[in-house]
């Protein structure tokens, strides 16, 4: 019957397909293997076969799932009480230790964080909870083992305390009083490791292994296996509630030889009840070499060893000596008699209390092991019964701590013995973790391998992996065998004729015994002696390990790594001296300056001590030199009304300049607006005067007038166009009878066009008149000028006279004046100079458009320059105030050179004492008593001459506003033509030299302004011209002596 998943295989399945398969598997076995793991699970030690129901239930930490993942976590104050005595966070944890199926419940019991617990369950729910003591370990690192009877009862073997250090053989449950093993009593247990548990008959038998009492020769681990009664009751007033049918006898495990070599530890078994042979891994102590074994031992043989005598210790002091069986044929007998004792089991209870170490070893079913393995320890075995053509074959599959599974035949065929089929990997290339668990489900046909993190399934057939009839007779696979028919490597039950498939399980297969090589542990530190190759030797701590677990061999790669630690040599590093400042991480404003050194003179090795103390400093820099004010735009205002409604016009935004007034870009915007057209205007001229057009020879003729229609899509006159031309005609006779009102224009055009028949012969022409006013300023207007022609009558008839009455002439042919624009300001240029006073400048031109045909030129500057960067250069002190005024007229002042002179020459230049004129208001201090004295005495006449002096100073020392100009470094080139005046504008601009400004650069300095050139004559002379803004954005004295030139 093919087996069904249950609904956790199905996940597990569904799962593997989304999961990332391990990077390096073994070729042949990787499409073979599928994976559950899930985030944060671990442990897949725990596994339970569930055959009625074919589900596989896995118990890693936390998660049950059975048949669904099901959380079972320790709770918050459980894991702070684990955490409280000592334990970690991951030791605290829930860990599944028992995971057993009875019936259609399923029994777990977890550590819940050292506070045991179990509970009892079907699917989707909980149906009872107890106490987990003495039924599951605390530490999750504490071997035990567990089983539940056909009746329900639990026999379990763990540690009974939070300290390990009470191990007990327990039953519980059930209908019978729970019985335990003596409490404290080495001689039954002494610091077992518990491996398995079987219930065969009318006992149960525990595997384990422990410290040996009975050895007087140091500490010694022997292998056993203890059986009780699953009847027993118990003593009466002698081992209550203790069993009173507990023996235990030795396992044996060896090499034979003069000297036999044992492998005491038992780490694994397997139980086959068909055969009633139980395999066991045993393997050599942790402190020896590394080897494993595998022995089988026949139900039969445990039982004459519990037949056989005990061996019993009088008193410490005695050796151990044997003594007869009381009951050599031992069953779980009980006592006939009625009363409290008619439960009891037939053994004695004072035997029972003395005697239950057996004085016979159980021998295994051949004298050497099945299979040994040197350099290797073996950790799980699980064994599967094949049929062969000719025989059943006992196929082995043996985890190892490495992470593989050994392949191998269980014989006692000398040929065959000890034969490795195969070396499955599962795990990526250089990983190793340990095989937690093997479990085999035979209705599938496959392996699970429990890992540390995931649970792996491996089909046990693999027959197709053979293309061929020679490889797969050369696998030696009990398996396998080649059918002739399908000529196919298939498994007997596949073959299609028992007498057409063949095997050959004769010898061992050809393997490959190639082996990587794997260093061992790390030996103990040791003191040592270190030579750095510079001539010193320090005294260290060192360490070795050797490539030998295992050795590399049949051209296995070699270990790679180091074989040597050095620690704790006595090499401290050094700190190399620091580094010159760097430079400032600003040239204006607050920055910071940094230095370095590093820890190389001499560098720390092998465990030396670093160096103590900062490697980089910083320190601040730039403190004095604050950073001008960023000069920003304003956002941009709103925009202002259209110029036009219809037909396109234009309106414009502006923004202000913040912090100055020298903002790169223009402060107006433009934009076209109201785009739409303007509605269309139809207007008529009025009619032309009626022109003849056809005269006939008796003096009648015809006359025509017109009118035109103009249309215009307004508010724009500039595009009128001319519409449809509209005659009117009339007929004229020549007795001027008709309704002709003839303009006298009309009668000269009709003169002049000689179809009059009668014309004076004394008509002549008048003078001419004045010409009119030009139709246009400039660019081409015409004017005109009429004439009279008077008959010897004194009439006036235009026809009468040959030539035109009206005459044209063009006028003003010269382009119209086109008056220039400044185009926007550039940006400023860098500032000339880093400190002492440097300047910005920026440029415009008159291009926007150029002046042309006499228009007016651009007005004001084309070269703007400002201040920049006036604080001091490093070195010079700031200057102190001016002093009084001297006998010679001066005012003076000083600064100094930094702190240092010295140090500082290089960067002072300059000098360290400045002069200037004393100012008008200043007097020199030694002629005060002078000025006292005549003062005083012609006080009313000083008055009068101090008003006139101060009235015509006043005057003179007025600037006019042509002199406040601050004109450009180069002249601007005009064109200026005037018919009286032939000197070019350009020669008479008088550039002038720029002058210091005070802070903001626009100003003229208050101590020089009186050293302006008297004011310029009055001429017809133009100058570009710079308006500084208003004086209330700026610091400016109010007694300043060029406080009236300001204000002009």
């Amino acid at each position: 019957m093919r087996f069904t998943f249950s609904l956790l295989l199905l996940l597990l399945f569904n799962l593997s397909s989304n999961l990332s398969s391990p990077p390096t598997l073994h070729p042949v076995l990787r499409p073979w293997m599928s994976e559950f793991s899930r985030p944060g699970v671990k442990d897949f030690s725990q596994l339970a076969l569930d055959l009625s129901r074919n589900q596989l239930i896995v118990g890693p930490n936390i998660f049950t799932f059975f048949p669904q993942a099901t959380e079972w976590a320790p709770s918050e104050d459980t894991k702070r009480s684990c955490q409280s005595k000592g334990k970690s966070e991951e030791e605290c944890q829930n860990y599944i230790r028992v995971l057993l199926i009875s019936g259609r419940t399923l029994f777990t019991c977890g550590t819940n964080a050292f506070t045991p617990i179990c509970m009892t369950r079907e699917v989707g729910t909980v149906l009872d909870t107890v106490n987990g003591v003495a039924r599951c370990p605390y530490d999750p690192r504490h071997n035990s083992t567990a089983m539940v009877t056909e009746k329900g009862e639990l026999y379990a073997a763990t540690v009974i305390d939070f300290s390990g250090r009470d191990p007990v053989i327990y039953r519980s449950l059930g209908n019978i009083p729970p019985l335990r093993s003596a409490q404290y009593n080495s001689k039954w247990l002494n610091e077992p490791h518990f491996v398995s548990v079987y219930e065969i008959g009318r006992f149960a038998y525990f595997f384990l292994r422990e410290t040996a009492v009975e050895n007087d020769c140091g500490k010694m681990v022997f292998s056993r296996v203890a059986r009780v009664c699953k009847n027993d009751m118990g003593g009466r007033f002698l081992l209550e509630d203790t069993w009173t049918t507990f023996m235990k006898a030795r396992l044996n495990c060896s090499r034979s030889g003069e000297i036999p070599f044992y492998y005491n530890e038992l780490q694994s078994t397997f139980y086959l009840p068909e055969q009633d042979l139980i395999y066991g891994i045993f393997t050599t102590n942790v402190n020896s070499i590394s080897a494993s074994a595998v022995c089988a031992f026949n139900l039969s043989s445990i039982t004459l060893a519990f037949n056989g005598p005990f061996r019993y210790q009088e008193n410490p002091r005695t050796a151990w000596l044997s003594t007869p069986n009381p009951i050599p044929n031992f069953q779980c007998g009980t006592l006939d008699e009625g009363g409290p004792g008619g439960n009891l089991t037939e053994r004695n209870l004072q035997d029972a209390q003395r005697l239950f170490l057996m004085n016979d070893v159980v021998q295994p079913v051949s004298v050497n092991p099945l299979l040994t393995q040197d350099n290797l320890r073996f950790s799980k075995l699980v064994v599967d019964i094949v049929q062969g053509r000719e025989t059943l074959y006992h196929v082995m599959y043996i985890g190892t701590e490495y992470g593989t599974i050994l392949k191998a035949l269980s014989t006692t065929n000398r040929s065959l013995q000890g034969c490795y089929l195969e070396e499955l990997r599962i795990l990526p290339e250089g990983q190793i973790r340990p095989i937690k668990s093997l479990k085999i489900l035979q209705s599938d046909r496959s392996l699970f391998v429990g890992l540390d993190d995931r649970l792996v399934k491996i089909p046990l057939e693999r027959c197709s992996d053979y293309p061929n009839e020679r490889l797969c007779m050369e696998a030696r696979d009990p398996y396998c065998g080649w059918d002739h028919k399908q000529k196919r490597c298939t498994t007997i039950a596949e073959s299609s004729n028992m007498n057409q498939w063949t095997q050959n399980i004769t010898e061992c297969p050809v393997r490959n015994l190639t082996q990587d090589g794997a260093f061992g542990p790390w030996a103990p530190w040791q003191p040592c002696n270190h030579d750095d190759g510079e001539g010193s030797i320090s005294s260290c701590a060192c360490r070795s390990r050797s490539c030998d677990g295992p050795v590399a061999q049949c051209g296995g790669v070699a270990c790679k790594g180091p074989t040597i630690q050095v620690a704790n040599c006595s090499r401290n590093g050094g700190w190399t001296p620091w580094s010159s400042w760097g430079q400032c991480s600003s040239s204006c404003g607050i920055g910071f300056e940094v230095r370095q050194r590093s820890c190389n003179n001499p560098s720390p090795r092998h465990g030396g001590r670093i160096c103590v103390g900062q490697g980089r400093e910083e320190r601040l820099c730039n403190e004095k030199r604050p950073c001008p004010l960023p000069v920003l735009w304003t956002a941009w205002g709103p925009w202002a009304h259209c110029s036009a409604e219809c037909g396109g016009g234009v309106h414009s935004r502006t923004r202000n300049c913040e912090n100055g007034n020298t903002c790169p870009g223009c402060a107006t915007e433009f934009k076209v607006c109201n785009l739409e057209a303007c509605p269309e205007v139809r207007r008529n001229t009025p009619w032309t005067p009626w022109m003849p057009v056809n005269v006939s020879q008796n003096g009648s003729r015809q006359e025509q007038r017109f009118r035109h229609t103009c249309r215009a899509l307004l508010p724009d006159p500039q595009q009128l166009q001319l519409g449809k031309k509209k005659v009117e005609t009339r007929f004229c006779p020549s007795d001027r009878s008709g309704a002709c009102q003839t303009d006298s224009l009309v009668e000269d055009l009709v003169k002049i066009s000689g179809r009059t028949p009668s014309q004076p012969q004394d008509a002549r022409w008048g003078s001419w008149e004045t010409w009119s006013s030009c139709s246009q300023q400039c660019s081409r207007g015409f004017r005109t000028r009429k004439r009279s022609c008077s008959t010897a009558e004194g009439r006036t008839n235009p026809s009468s006279c040959v030539g035109s009455p009206v005459e044209y002439q063009d006028c003003n042919i010269q382009p119209c004046p086109v008056s220039g624009a400044w185009s926007c300001w550039s940006s400023w240029s860098q500032c000339s100079s880093s400190c002492g006073g440097g300047h910005y400048q920026r440029t415009r031109t008159c291009s926007s458009p150029p002046p042309a045909n006499g228009g007016d030129i651009c007005i004001g500057l084309h070269t703007e320059e400002a201040l920049c960067n006036t604080h001091a250069c490093e070195g010079w002190g700031e200057w102190t105030e001016w002093g009084d005024c001297d006998e010679e007229g001066l005012q003076r002042r000083t600064r100094s050179c930094g702190e240092d002179p010295a140090a500082d020459a290089g960067l002072c230049r300059g000098n360290v004492t400045q002069s200037r004129p004393c100012q008008p208001h200043e007097v020199p201090a030694g002629k005060i008593h002078l000025l006292v004295a005549v003062g005083l005495a012609s006080f009313f006449a000083a008055a009068l001459l101090s008003a006139l002096a101060y009235t015509s100073c006043h005057h003179l020392n007025r600037p006019s506003a042509e002199s406040a100009v601050i004109h450009p470094s180069t002249p601007n080139h005009l064109t200026y033509n005037k018919p009286d005046n032939t000197t070019p504008k350009n020669e008479k601009y008088i550039p002038m030299e720029f002058k210091t400004l005070n802070k903001n650069n626009l100003h003229v300095n208050e101590e020089t302004c009186n050293h302006f050139p008297s004011p310029l004559a009055s001429s017809n002379m133009f100058t570009t011209t710079y308006y500084p803004p208003s004086l209330s954005k700026y610091d400016f004295h109010p007694d300043s002596p060029c406080r009236t030139y300001m204000q002009s």
